[in-house]
């Protein structure tokens, strides 16, 4: 095969593509410390305003798949702008929104825009860096902004909820996402798998189907007992219909997800540590943010100020996984990075009523972000390992599904666990604390199982070897 001189501008449109890369996961956290301020402006019930968020992770976790084999096979340039261009004008008819049930459509709006960008844009940066050093930074940086997005969109909810509006959480994606729509076709090629491919309808209805229903049956975890019918009807007939989907696959000719996909272990072992980092980290946002407010006394921009230090150990496990990675592959480093953020997790269980911050939290918050920092690239950077040009949006897709579904999954059972136990005990702010250090504990031992399953399932696993020539039939290795 002819090698393909690398793209000169390929560091540029990196940029780019990671701008709407955090700006989704900004958004994913964004909303959850405006919540009280939405929920008053718009006089919404507790129900209406749990579809706030779950809106968003129930579109989003429900068509990324989907949305990475489209980018696959229609242009994977074409859907990203497609994707983007949904999320900044959904994100403006979520800004502008009047009403409840405006703001719930646009957010699930701006939920199939990130199923379609998000993926699609993954892709292109696989493709776009042939060096394999080259490719372990640029997945470390975009990995690393997934968490980061995260974390920022704490910070920057709390900022902007109380210096301007909580329509302004939404009112800042505009702008910037139609930025990068703008710069991509001067900075990226298109590229697509082969004419001859075509997209198999049946297994798309059955995955994207079966998704939604089990994400809608871990959510409704939180409202309903886990043997209600509420829960158990979506959850049975949604794991019957990817069921389907998988034995389907062994079938046609053009499989939505080839099988043998998942027969890669460090790739596997990837996407089974992002089921373990983001279920935890998804429940520690939320909770933490709750404590704060509701036991510390923090105002929203308090809030969003407290987690600085969390950001500035999250950038420095994020720049030590960078460097490594090449060098010593993923097993230690995803290992030892889930160990490091469960011992901080862990410390979380020691908040009292009468806590303080510099006392109780800080120095948990620096440990999750520094192993958050240094788990976060690396997981992604596993589960893209060997990935082939024609998969890359296939690869993408799925290692995004996994961390929404990780996260749909921690708020629904970890975070319920805490509400529960505070319910049953009169709500009041001494079980409510309780409530959320048995949550702690449940997090932090999540973490440490995590990192024990990736020692064992890595255990011969070898520093990734050196890349072939880039090029749609080139794998994609990391």
């Amino acid at each position: 095969m002819t090698e393909v001189p690398p793209n000169p501008l390929r560091w540029k449109a990196l940029a780019v593509l990671a701008l709407v890369q955090f700006l989704v996961f900004t958004d994913g956290t964004i909303v959850n410390v405006a919540l009280p301020s939405i929920q008053e402006d718009l006089d919404l019930d507790q129900s209406a305003l749990t579809w706030v968020v779950n809106g968003y992770l129930l579109a989003a976790g429900g068509l990324l798949l989907l949305g990475g084999r489209l980018a696959d096979l229609a242009g994977r340039r074409a859907v990203f702008m497609a994707g983007a261009t949904l999320f900044a004008a959904a994100s403006l008819a979520a800004a502008l929104a009047p009403s409840a049930e405006v703001l719930v459509a646009a957010r699930f709006a701006q939920g199939v825009g990130e199923a379609l960008a998000v993926p699609s844009a993954m892709s292109l940066v696989a493709l776009l860096f042939s060096d394999d050093a080259e490719r372990a930074k640029a997945f470390g940086i975009w990995g690393g902004l997934a968490g980061l997005g995260s974390t920022a969109g704490v910070l920057l909810g709390g900022v902007l909820t109380d210096l301007v509006s909580w329509h302004w959480i939404f009112y800042v994606n505009v702008p910037l996402a139609l930025f990068s729509v703008a710069m991509v076709p001067r900075l990226v090629r298109e590229s697509r798998m082969p004419s001859g491919a075509r997209p198999d309808w049946a297994s798309a209805i059955l995955v994207t189907g079966g998704l939604v229903a089990v994400i809608q049956g871990v959510l409704s975890i939180a409202e309903h007992s886990f043997t209600s019918v509420n829960v158990l009807g979506p959850l049975l007939g949604g794991l019957a219909a990817v069921a389907a989907f998988v034995v389907l696959q062994a079938k046609v000719a053009n499989p939505l997800v080839p099988l043998g996909f998942f027969r890669h272990r460090v790739r596997v072992t990837g996407n089974v540590a992002m089921v373990f980092l983001s279920s935890s980290t998804a429940a520690m946002f939320f909770l933490t943010v709750v404590y704060v407010q509701r036991t510390l006394g923090f105002t929203p921009l308090q809030s969003g100020l407290a987690w600085l230090p969390f950001i500035a150990t999250f950038m420095v496990g994020l720049t030590v996984t960078m460097n490594l990675l090449p060098k010593i592959g993923p097993r230690w480093l995803i290992s030892g990075a889930l160990l490091l953020a469960g011992i901080g997790m862990l410390l979380l269980t020691r908040i009292p009523v009468d806590g303080s911050y510099p006392v109780d939290l800080l120095v948990p918050l620096l440990l999750i972000g520094l192993g958050g920092g240094a788990a976060t690239p690396a997981t992604q950077v596993a589960a893209l390992t060997d990935v082939s040009g024609q998969d890359a949006g296939l690869g993408s897709g799925v290692i995004t599904t996994v961390l929404q579904l990780g996260q749909a999954l921690g708020l629904a059972t970890i975070v319920t666990v805490a509400t529960a136990y505070a319910h049953d005990r009169g709500d009041t702010v001494e079980a409510a604390t309780r409530g959320d250090q048995i949550a702690f504990l449940i997090a932090g031992a999540v973490l440490v199982a995590g990192s024990l399953v990736v020692a064992l399932l890595l255990r011969s696993a070898k520093s990734p070897a050196a890349a072939p020539a880039a090029g749609d039939e080139a794998p994609v290795k990391v």
